[in-house]
């Protein structure tokens, strides 16, 4: 990767030391948004532009550390930067450049705030009797104010667990309308609230979706209908509703065979000068919803403390239930010397701003949501709604577009998921965190599949995280040359990130921590 010069002034105007600065925008730094064209113009460049895969990925369990030494070897790499290490780690963040929790958390805000005056605007416009059908505007405002929401809490708050539980937990503030006043305080919901009023805002929104609102070279840089079901599909599939998981789902892919909706992995991720343009390709099928953002993510994978290697990838597609060799990622995952590998869905496009200086942006393209993606929630949710037969063919469906060539049964899946295949199976917590989240014994080996598929389709982009936060999947990060071990437990107050440490100040309820065992052992040999 080439070196670059790069000044960090994203979210210019957004990084002040106060907790409005996050969530509010004084009136007269506004747009005045008068007319029907000025609403969609803003809600172009309302999606946010950070990135969360960074503090996801080094969260879970697709990282390890090149210093921590195995068999006796270990390698003398540095972190990209010292927030990698307090995310390995899981401390506190105190960085607040692209990719921190700084970034997202203003980012995420930001494009509240957008959503929330083109509300405003639509409705005083709708009052004023505009002939304009604002519908279609409408409905991607409150779905950009859901998913907003949604990635701050799952980021920012424990995972959702039930209503009665969650409404302990503390999630985000939930933002549905404009200020005019400098001043303004504001509390945090709890994850219960929020997950209602994410489905509030969903449900008042995808009806209003019309996809013959956007062109075509932009269609797929909005909540278009597909998009829209997708996002809907994963936040009920967190949520545990089911039923609404197969209906959005179905929206997306069909009643019917999907794979001409899927990933084209047989022919297409050949040739490595053209891949990493193929997969964020607009016009790609499987392409639902693709976000630009302000990112450096990419440079981790140079050398770097931090690499997805070892055990890490060992769990993704060394072998699998119908295949026993590497699978679709073949000649798709880069490596990157002893230090890890890589994939060109990560891959960096730089922004000059001056090419003389050498400076800019640093820009990751998201494809946010997927028809493969949008498949492997439906056949979740038909494994817990006890419909394994139906579920076993989405998954046959997902191993054939991944090039997989021997049939997929319950049998192999079965058989494949067990002890004895250590890197693909895990232990749930799903009762303890909520009484009503039961995995049967006959449901977990195709969970574990589902998990697996999932963690190879997501993998670098931060769905791990969160699929270990849901299942209650326990994490051990071995650290450092002393090979510290550090382990996060079902429901530990560390997998909730942190809020920025300006917010807190400015008085908003921090997350709880506690010492752990580890860091008092580590105060007590200083």
């Amino acid at each position: 990767m080439k070196s670059y010069r790069y000044i960090p002034i994203l979210f210019t105007g957004l990084f002040a030391s106060s907790c409005n600065d996050f969530l509010d925008e004084l009136p007269d730094n506004r747009t005045q948004l008068d007319s029907p064209g000025k609403i969609k113009e803003l809600l172009i460049t309302a999606y946010p532009q950070a990135n969360y895969a960074l503090i996801a990925e080094l969260s879970g369990d697709n990282f390890v550390d090149n210093q921590a030494p195995v068999n006796g070897v270990y390698y003398p790499a540095e972190a990209y930067d010292r927030m990698d290490t307090e995310i390995f780690e899981w401390k506190e963040i105190t960085n607040t450049d692209e990719d921190s929790p700084y970034a997202l958390w203003a980012s995420c805000y930001q494009s509240v705030a957008s959503a929330n005056h083109a509300l405003e605007a639509i409705e005083k416009l709708e009052r004023e009797g505009v002939a304009e059908n604002l519908a279609p505007a409408k409905g991607e405002a409150l779905l950009i104010r859901a998913y907003s929401h949604f990635i701050l809490t799952n980021i920012f708050a424990k995972t959702y667990k039930d209503s009665v539980k969650s409404a302990a937990d503390l999630g985000v503030p939930y933002i549905t309308g404009t200020v005019n006043k400098v001043e303004v305080e504001y509390g945090r919901n709890s994850v219960a609230e929020v997950y209602d009023l994410i489905a509030r805002d969903i449900e008042a929104g995808i009806g209003l979706i019309d996809d013959k609102a956007y062109s075509e070279a932009a269609f797929k840089y909005h909540f278009n209908a597909s998009a829209a079901h997708a996002f809907a599909s994963q936040f009920y599939l967190y949520k545990r509703d089911y039923e609404k998981v197969i209906e959005h789902a179905d929206f997306v892919l069909g009643s019917g065979d999907p794979s001409s909706l899927l990933r084209d992995w047989q022919t297409t991720y050949n040739n490595p000068e053209t891949e990493a343009i193929v997969y964020i390709y607009a016009g790609n099928r499987a392409n639902l919803l693709i976000i630009p953002t302000l990112s450096v993510y990419c440079r981790r994978f140079n050398d770097s403390r931090y690499g997805w290697k070892g055990p890490a990838t060992d769990g993704n597609d060394e072998a699998g239930p119908n295949w026993n060799r590497r699978l679709f990622m073949t000649g798709w995952t880069a490596s990157q010397g002893t230090y890890g590998f890589m994939q060109p869905k990560i891959t960096e496009y730089f922004e000059y701003t001056d090419k003389v200086a050498g400076i800019g942006y640093a820009h990751i393209m998201r494809v946010e949501f997927t028809t493969d993606d949008a498949l492997l929630n439906r056949a979740e949710a038909k494994i817990m709604l006890g419909r394994i037969d139906d579920a076993v063919k989405d998954l046959e469906y997902w191993t054939k577009s991944h090039k997989a060539t021997a049939a997929l049964t319950k049998e192999k899946i079965t058989d494949f998921y067990t002890e004895r295949n250590a890197a693909f199976v895990f232990k749930f917590h799903t009762t303890e965190l909520s009484p009503g989240f039961t995995v049967t014994a006959g449901q977990k080996p195709f969970v574990d599949c589902v998990l697996h598929f999932r963690r190879m389709e997501r993998v670098l982009e931060g769905h791990r995280w969160f699929d270990l936060k849901r299942y209650g999947i326990e994490v051990t990060h071995v650290t450092g040359k002393s090979a510290g071990k550090i382990t996060l437990d079902y429901d530990d107050d560390r997998r909730a990130v942190q809020i920025p440490r300006d917010v807190v100040g400015a008085g908003l309820t921090p997350n709880p921590r506690s010492i752990t065992s580890y860091e008092l052992r580590i105060m007590n040999n200083k």
